[in-house]
């Protein structure tokens, strides 16, 4: 296979990750996702990959390797999202209602059937305080017990250029030996983020924060969403939308690069009722802003420092709220800075750093939900660069330890 470097993606979702390993260098060979409608954007955008949308369970991961004419060792890197909550090497009865906590075993399967170079896992920031960190160790353990040196870092992907306040918990591990401090990349950019999570595991703080030296700063949403044409409340428009000019920073010169218009950007259509209470919120605003006579029944008797997300309105020079499964304005921060409108698909999917080149399929539930599944391509493509460095260093090791 030359010089590409060779990735299975499992638990794919819609493709973040394989989107960001992929600028990284990383070509991804198969890829594993149950959602019919995940898969199907994930092989609109990634052709060439074989992706199988079998529940994982009934997958032979010998028959897999085979079809892709791989011996075991030749893989570069297993990466995927498994669910890992309440994974435990003896599995106490206890985690055995939900299925999905063996789900990670059969990651573990394909690892041990391919036995690649690298593994890359990430989670939520939640796993790392999970049953007290017991989670955690077992992933840890179980990878060791197949010959892997594995860590774990909590990465903020504003740190990395990502214009949303959004924390992953990644585990890298490498075959045959402890993994090196530089694993893991390094934050880019300052941000104001803050972790209200678990911040240690093992005795030691496992966010990764820029260094004192770094000047660089975070992307600020304007930079994500202003040179996108604006929409008045459930506009429509053209599928495919122009430019209307030239990018206006270096974020937007990145996720522009390759796309020939604009997909998935046509506004939601709120309700009258709700239009009427966003006009009363201002940028940077919430429900608080709104009359009392307008609020949903639920929320008259909240107090006013409860669900301060809740009908909030974005403001230039800050980050984008996290981007969840749905961007309506009842769940979260999701009105759009200057006009009066929930945020569009791709202006979702810029937040999360996907490129425009990038089309999500399905119905709008389902894109929003792909979309706000998903890992942020940028950070995704940071944690591949670091990788490949790792497989690169590797490679030379071993030059010089036979080539003599």
């Amino acid at each position: 296979m030359g010089d590409t470097r060779t990735m299975l993606d499992l638990f794919a979702g819609a493709g973040g990750l394989s989107e960001g390993l992929c600028e990284a260098g990383f070509t991804p060979l198969y890829a594993n996702e149950l959602v019919p409608q995940y898969a199907h954007t994930y092989s609109v955008n990634h052709v060439g990959t074989i992706v199988d949308t079998r529940d994982i369970r009934t997958v032979d991961a010998h028959e897999v390797r085979t079809r892709l004419s791989l011996e075991k060792g030749d893989l570069d890197l297993l990466a995927g999202g498994p669910p890992c909550q309440g994974f435990s090497i003896n599995a106490p009865v206890r985690s055995t209602e939900d299925k999905r906590n063996h789900l990670f075993r059969e990651y573990l399967r394909f690892v041990e059937e391919f036995q690649p170079k690298a593994v890359i896992i990430e989670n939520v920031p939640g796993l790392v305080s999970f049953e007290h960190g017991a989670t955690l160790h077992a992933i840890i353990d179980s990878l060791a017990s197949l010959g892997y040196g594995a860590d774990v870092r909590i990465l903020g992907a504003a740190y990395f250029g990502v214009p949303q306040m959004r924390w992953r918990t990644i585990i890298i591990a490498t075959r045959g030996r402890e993994l090196p401090p530089s694993a893991f990349p390094v934050p880019v950019c300052h941000a104001p983020i803050r972790a209200n999570f678990t911040q240690t595991f093992d005795g030691k703080n496992i966010v990764a924060q820029p260094r004192p030296e770094t000047e660089a700063v975070f992307t600020p949403i304007e930079d994500a969403l202003d040179d996108l044409p604006p929409l008045e409340n459930g506009e429509t428009g053209e599928a495919v939308k122009q430019y209307t000019h030239e990018p206006r920073c270096p974020y937007q010169r990145l996720v522009r690069r390759g796309s020939t218009g604009i997909y998935n950007h046509e506004a939601p259509k709120l309700s009258e009722i709700n239009m009427k209470r966003i006009r009363y919120i201002k940028p940077g605003g919430n429900w608080t802003d709104i009359p009392e006579e307008l609020l949903p029944k639920g929320m008259r008797k909240a107090r006013r420092s409860d669900h301060t997300k809740r009908y909030g309105r974005l403001r230039k020079g800050e980050l984008g709220s996290t981007i969840l499964t749905k961007c309506d304005p009842h769940w979260g921060c999701f009105l759009h800075y200057e006009q009066d409108r929930a945020l569009t698909v791709r202006e979702a999917a810029r937040i999360q750093s996907f490129p425009d080149s990038y089309v999500f399929t399905g119905s709008k539930a389902e894109q929003y939900a792909q979309v706000g599944n998903a890992v942020p391509p940028l950070l995704a493509k940071a944690i591949g660069e670091s990788v490949m460095g790792l497989l690169s260093s590797q490679h030379d090791e071993n030059e010089t330890e036979y080539g003599n």
